[in-house]
């Protein structure tokens, strides 16, 4: 099956020449004319890759590249630069574009370009694509009770609900939040045995007791156990301490 490039480029004729030369070179095209479309248009039909020009009305490249970086972070981009605009290609290239080809070069560099990209990026691709297959993960995780290794878990889980791009922004905000509230219950409140009274104390008392007892038995060797499900359409979290029960 071809691989399917889509072209950016808000002149009809540049989108026209750019759309023979990769024909010629065995891809499948499709169009957009500025930014805001071309992001409408990678999220319908998944290209495998992206040739973009830079100044464009509504949502230019620069802007382009950052937005599908992103979003699509395994999608390649590759820019086509006019004369004189090799620095804004260097800025596009900090913030997450693929490599350029200058629009003079476009007959003699863009096919073999794109073909050394896509070769490059197949890795990610695949895996995006493996991504795109799941419906349904269950995965359980024994944590200790270092804060580092439960936010670890935690950016760890967000990077997983990211991936199947199923949540907007708010409701990933949201799982996060309550992920790691829970995950501090069931440390402090659990694991640790300590009592909310303990907070409201001058002097660090809560700090001070929390450290103690993560060096102590038997709260140190306690683990808390996380089992997380997530589909396409909801996720759960389940998290058990090994305290003896508590009331935050």
């Amino acid at each position: 099956m071809a691989q399917r490039i889509l072209v950016v480029d808000d002149s009809p004729l540049d989108r026209k020449l750019a759309g023979r030369l990769l024909e010629k070179a065995g891809f499948e095209t499709s169009f957009a004319e500025n930014g805001a479309q071309a992001l409408e248009s990678i999220a319908d039909a998944r290209p495998d890759l992206v040739l973009t020009d830079m100044i464009m009305p509504e949502m230019d490249g620069l802007k382009l590249v950052e937005t599908a970086h992103a979003r699509f972070p395994a999608l390649p981009v590759i820019l086509m630069t006019a004369h004189g605009s090799e620095s804004v290609a260097v800025k596009a290239l900090r913030k997450g574009a693929t490599s350029y080809v200058p629009k003079r070069d476009l007959a003699r560099e863009l096919a073999s370009t794109i073909r050394d990209v896509l070769e490059l990026t197949r890795p990610a691709r695949d895996q995006r694509r493996v991504l795109d297959l799941i419906a349904e993960t269950q995965t359980t995780f024994e944590v200790g009770n270092a804060p580092g290794e439960l936010a670890a878990l935690v950016r760890h889980l967000e990077s997983d609900l990211a991936e199947m791009r199923c949540f907007d922004d708010t409701t990933l905000l949201q799982v996060g939040v309550a992920l790691r509230e829970s995950l501090a219950n069931a440390v402090y409140h659990g694991n640790l045995e300590l009592d909310s009274k303990l907070r409201e104390l001058d002097g660090g008392e809560w700090d001070r007791a929390a450290q103690e007892r993560m060096q102590t038995e038997p709260f140190a060797s306690r683990k808390v156990r996380v089992v997380a499900r997530i589909t396409r359409s909801d996720v759960e979290f389940l998290v058990q301490d090994q305290g003896r029960g508590f009331d935050p």
